[in-house]
């Protein structure tokens, strides 16, 4: 079965127009919540702060570390608090080997 050229001509615009309506309708037809929750999830100013923030203020990572245990901290910064604590205390303990030395 072969389709003529005008047949699939049609088809290729048909698919065309659709595309373009869909890309051109998709902000009125999405819902406002749906809007403002992706928004929300983009500029998200609670994301986990990361193991070098935590290496540079180390009184905040023994807290954020003790809420953790407490449960009152939960998500992704329990571990990077965790890790900058063990990493700090092992830089410490290396420090005062090599001065006993």
């Amino acid at each position: 079965m072969m389709m003529s050229r005008s047949m699939l001509f049609a088809i290729i615009i048909a698919l065309v127009i659709g595309f373009v309506g869909g890309f051109v309708l998709r902000p009125i037809l999405l819902p406002p919540q749906a809007v403002t929750s992706a928004l929300a999830s983009e500029a998200n100013p609670q994301e986990a702060r990361g193991v070098a923030y935590f290496v540079a203020h180390v009184d905040e990572a023994r807290r954020v570390v003790a809420g953790c245990r407490d449960g009152t901290v939960r998500g992704g910064e329990c571990t990077n608090a965790e890790t900058a604590v063990t990493t700090v205390e092992s830089r410490e303990r290396f420090r005062r080997f090599r001065e006993d030395r």
